[in-house]
């Protein structure tokens, strides 16, 4: 018959392989969240800097005279960008909206085209704040 304390010396302890996975599933936030930003280039993925109100971008053969052509973006809210005029000096961009589903006035309806400053948006969403609130979210019932 085995000896018991023997059997449990073989094991590797659980401790041991919690923190190999809390590493590697780690290691990849860490360097995404270090990660210098680049230019803002067309087809990039860029998100707005807090609530922001901005233009909608009237096509040449839009016909329609609306009277409002503002909406209201969300925080955080995805947009891809189309044009990035940062050699002009304005710094302005056009982007496509890919957040709020919901189609009501105030808020950008999904791929509407709109006009940005670089101040109103960044690269890279915020990792570690992301983790921080969903975790606040679990503990803090």
């Amino acid at each position: 018959m085995p000896d018991i304390a023997s059997h449990n010396q073989a094991d590797p302890p659980l401790w041991s392989m919690a923190a190999a996975v809390l590493v590697i599933l780690g290691a990849p936030l860490v360097l995404y969240s270090f990660a210098p930003t680049g230019p803002i280039r067309e087809g990039d993925t860029v998100f707005s800097e807090g609530e922001q109100q901005v233009l909608i971008r009237q096509a040449a053969t839009d016909q329609s005279d609306k009277k409002d052509s503002t909406c209201l973006l969300d925080p955080n809210s995805p947009l891809i960008v189309i044009h990035a005029s940062t050699d002009q000096g304005d710094g302005s961009i056009i982007a496509h909206v890919q957040g709020n589903p919901a189609d009501e006035w105030p808020f950008c309806p999904v791929h509407a085209e709109v006009i940005l400053q670089t101040h109103q948006i960044f690269q890279e969403p915020a990792v570690f704040g992301t983790v921080r609130e969903v975790l606040v979210g679990w503990f803090g019932r």
